[in-house]
């Protein structure tokens, strides 16, 4: 993913897996991280108080990781109209 997303990361890398919502919330805010999930609890959160952090929220089940990757590259410019508008907060992506 870093060839389409050169920043992207994941929260075991920083310490985050066993953390709040809220907590990776705050983070993704304060380090200007986009949130890629499936959990709703983040798109609410993204309703109620908008961005930062933009929430790209997966609806597409269970799935291998190798799914969800060809989900997010065949998504590539949907997910830039994301990060470059200041009207859209949260994206939900099928």
């Amino acid at each position: 993913m870093v060839d389409l997303f050169p920043n992207c990361s994941h929260v075991q890398f920083h310490d985050l897996a066993d953390k709040t919502d809220t907590e990776i919330w705050e983070f993704a805010k304060n380090s200007g991280f986009c949130i890629v999930t499936q959990d709703a609890d983040f798109a609410e959160r993204s309703r109620l108080y908008g961005s930062p952090p933009k929430v790209i929220w997966l609806r597409c089940g269970n799935v291998p990781t190798s799914q969800i990757e060809k989900i997010l590259r065949s998504g590539l410019e949907v997910i830039q109209e994301l990060r470059n508008s200041s009207n859209i907060d949260c994206l939900e992506i099928y």
